[in-house]
């Protein structure tokens, strides 16, 4: 049986929590196999809110390290999904 870890974050600020964030998910590269990352934009304007998707390895130590220190950032929100198939 296989564990499969998703992670959706969801950025409230994106000028000011991406950088913060992506430090992060630069440090756990080694762990995400797939990492898709969206925000509605328009003819005028992109907007503050981002959304990123992970596909995470399975490694339990490494999750849960990035998992914590994604939620130390103020405005985000980390939800997370487990499949076993």
């Amino acid at each position: 049986m296989s564990n499969y870890k998703i992670i959706g974050i969801a950025i409230k600020d994106r000028i000011k929590e991406a950088n913060k964030t992506q430090i992060i998910l630069s440090k756990y590269a080694h762990i995400v196999n797939t990492r898709l990352g969206f925000h509605e934009v328009s003819e005028n304007t992109c907007s503050r809110v981002g959304f990123i998707i992970l596909h995470i390895v399975d490694l339990p130590e490494e999750f849960f390290k990035l998992k914590m220190e994604l939620t130390e950032i103020g405005g985000i929100e980390v939800q997370e999904m487990n499949f076993s198939i």
